[in-house]
């Protein structure tokens, strides 16, 4: 299936690639990279930098395999994680960004130590290390080795080895620098090779009328594909379950992994400015509008195509075999830069939380090594831990992509009740942080255990209004006062541009044309 011409394709993305990494990682005559450099890219990044890094960094092999996959499976109703996605950013760049700008910080568990005390970032530090090693990255390096097994043959393990080692080469001397300026090559070709994946199946839908004819096509032969708000008595209500796609769990989802992940936030933290940040996520914002096209859309066209494929995940792959060739190592390509610059993202928020957090507690000022070799030798041992442990932990897919999402829904409603209290009233503790945090997991092991057949988003959001009480409760039985560390609101600038409001506004409109049509 795969032919001289698409390994040309991909081989001269990879030089190109690669080549650009060094190029953007260069640094002056007469200066050496500083923790500045190399884990916020010396605070410089451009909006569509920023923006373009928001989404390479977010899409995977996971988003386009899997989405495709469910769009196969449940339809466009999927894409509410894409769409909502898009209001949170807004949200995060309204409300949340200028807090974390404002402080002045490299990481995230840094500003829970300026917030809380040093329990509480020490806890989230080793928690988000633990997650990002053998859950995150092992997953995006196993699932990415299985799309490039469905497409062209390649041997499982080599193809995680080589994913591993490619990302590690382009990413580990230039840092976040050299991530963020190389997403930029990364998104157009994610965004292109899936914009021509979804021409080619629509024209085919329609043979050869277009892809108006073949859009139309699809919501005639498969009007149930086309229901954005599941009823109960939909099979898959569990998945989606009804409005808490709008006004429940699926929120708290959404900002905790747009606002308080050190994984996307970060390309924030290194922006010129705030308005430069905010234009970057609006940028992101409505790059998000238009991932259903890429992600959903070739999913619901197979179905049409081809009713019968023995699983859903094999929607993606089964498209991308009915590409020309020169076309299919293209979006193979764009399939690559997912899953790479993903890779490359990960690894240097790993080593930034490690070398801006863990590091210090434990290591004498005096004997501490400079942070950007620190952080190399972190990135890269997360990456050879992370292929040797992603076969053994995740070599039966089905059970351990269910655990991975139970795992991290466990913490989620923890993470955005010690933020957004943190944030928003100064009363809120350490101790009632942590009670929060706890109350997370054990609730969410609680309710998964009593009753299990609650909707994973409903248990989310349910869990997550219980942990507020907790913050509370604990929060007023300490002292009840102001804390020492709470966020001067006053202080940070809330204020935003007309462009910035006039998109938001543009984002809000765009989405409520999109439910209103197809709910």
């Amino acid at each position: 299936m795969f032919s001289t011409l698409d390994f040309a394709v991909v081989a001269i993305y990879a030089v190109t690639l690669f080549s650009l990494a060094q190029w953007v990682s260069r640094e002056r005559a007469g200066h050496d990279k500083d923790a500045s450099d190399y884990f916020l890219a010396g605070k410089t990044l451009p909006w569509w930098a920023i923006g373009a890094s928001l989404i390479a960094s977010n899409i995977s092999a996971e988003q386009i395999i899997g989405m495709s996959g469910s769009g196969y499976a449940m339809g466009l109703a999927i894409a509410s994680y894409e769409w909502m996605a898009a209001i949170t950013l807004i949200i995060v760049g309204k409300y949340l960004l200028p807090v974390f700008l404002k402080r002045g910080i490299y990481t995230m568990p840094q500003f829970l130590e300026q917030r809380y005390d040093h329990r509480v970032r020490m806890v989230m530090a080793f928690f988000w290390m633990g997650v990002y090693v053998f859950v995150n990255l092992t997953s995006i390096l196993w699932l990415g080795a299985l799309a490039i097994e469905a497409v062209t043959g390649f041997d499982l393990v080599y193809g995680l080895v080589a994913l591993g080692i490619f990302a590690a080469g382009y990413s580990l001397y230039g840092g976040l620098k050299a991530v963020a300026f190389t997403d930029i090559i990364q998104v157009v070709l994610l965004v292109f090779g899936g914009l021509v994946i979804a021409y080619i199946m629509l024209n085919k839908v329609s043979d050869g009328a277009g892809v108006i004819a073949g859009f139309d096509m699809l919501v005639e032969r498969a009007p149930e594909k086309f229901d954005m708000i599941f009823t109960p008595d939909n099979p898959f209500y569990d998945a989606l379950p009804g409005i808490s796609v709008l006004v429940g769990g699926m929120w708290i989802m959404n900002v905790s992994y747009w606002g308080f992940n050190q994984y996307i936030i970060q390309r924030a933290l290194a922006a010129k400015s705030l308005q430069e940040a905010q234009k970057g996520i609006v940028f992101a914002a409505f790059l998000k509008l238009v991932m259903p096209i890429i992600v959903v859309l070739p999913g619901i066209a197979i179905f049409v195509l081809e009713p019968n494929l023995a699983a859903p995940d094999q929607a993606y792959p089964s498209a991308m075999k009915l590409l020309p060739s020169g076309l299919l190592g293209l979006v193979f390509a764009a399939l690559i830069a997912a899953i790479v610059s993903s890779l490359g993202s990960m690894t240097n928020s790993i080593s930034t939380i490690f070398t801006m957090d863990i590091y210090p507690s434990f290591v004498k000022e005096e004997n501490r090594k400079d942070p950007v070799i620190v952080g190399r030798v972190v990135a890269l041992l997360a990456m050879i831990t992370a292929m040797i442990t992603a076969k053994p932990l995740l070599g039966n897919f089905d059970q351990a992509f269910q655990y991975i999402q139970e795992f991290t829904g466990f913490f989620t409603p923890g993470i955005v009740v010690i933020f957004l209290m943190g944030i928003f009233w100064k009363k809120t503790t350490a101790t009632g942080a942590l009670a929060a945090a706890i109350g997370s997991a054990v609730l969410s092991f609680l309710f998964m255990q009593v009753w299990p057949e609650l909707p994973f988003i409903d248990r989310v959001g349910i869990v997550f209004l219980l942990c507020v009480g907790l913050a509370v409760v604990f929060s007023v039985m300490g002292n009840g006062h102001d804390q020492e560390g709470a966020v001067e609101l006053h202080d940070v600038e809330f204020h935003t541009t007309k462009g910035f409001n006039f998109a938001a506004f543009l984002v809000v409109l765009i989405l409520a044309a999109l439910y209103g049509t197809w709910w």
